[in-house]
């Protein structure tokens, strides 16, 4: 992935004094951005419409997948998405920083680190900030994505899953769904022991808190 900078202003959320600091937001500044889309495209433009790896509707304007390049910036501009959770701890590549500055997008990014079993480790107060900013409808339509979109996207999904009252057998179905025969048990045993009180005061105007 490329490391080159990029002219954006980048600003912090604040955190209570002396927690680590977990997420790093991208303001654009940029025009405002007309979100209309012309879906009355041409049948070959539709062609050219291809989703991420592992692309999928969550919930009404939540959606999830891997990695996205440019072969799916087209795909990408007719969800007019409002933000984008980014999971891994890599620099976000130039090109889509251009594309989420040219189309109004906010990325939070979240740098939680990727390994191997039986060496993987989740933070959960990470976890519980992401689910926070999925919770605002404010941030809506919202890209959730790793780098393949099975573990870290399929960690925090699941645990949004325990607070729509997914039993466990469902939460699980749906990660090994997408993680396949790179599922982790460790994954999987993170979210059964998710704790979900502390997000309990979340807004319940959120449609998918309603199951």
């Amino acid at each position: 992935m490329k490391e080159d900078s990029y002219n954006t202003k980048l600003s912090l959320n604040q955190q209570p004094a002396g927690s680590q600091q977990m997420c790093r937001t991208i303001e654009e500044d940029a025009l405002a951005v007309d979100h209309h889309v012309d879906m009355s495209s041409s049948t070959s433009d539709d062609l050219n419409l291809i989703p991420p790896l592992n692309f999928a509707m969550v919930d009404n304007g939540i959606f999830r997948s891997g990695f996205p390049d440019s072969a799916n910036f087209s795909f990408l501009q007719t969800l007019k998405l409002t933000s984008i959770i980014y999971l891994c701890p890599e620099p976000y590549p130039e090109a889509n920083t251009e594309f989420l500055k040219s189309n109004g997008i906010k990325l939070f990014q979240f740098g939680i680190e990727s390994y191997k079993e039986p060496f993987v480790n989740i933070p959960e107060d990470t976890i519980r900030e992401a689910l926070r900013l999925v919770a605002d409808v404010r941030n809506h339509p919202v890209l959730i994505h790793c780098n393949r979109g099975k573990h870290r996207t399929g960690c925090l999904v699941g645990c949004l899953r325990k607070l729509q009252r997914w039993c466990l057998s469902s939460v699980f179905d749906e990660y090994q769904r997408f993680a396949a025969t790179k599922a982790r048990v460790s994954d999987q045993r993170f979210m059964e022991l998710f704790d979900v009180s502390s997000l309990k005061h979340l807004p319940m105007s959120f449609s998918c808190l309603k199951k």
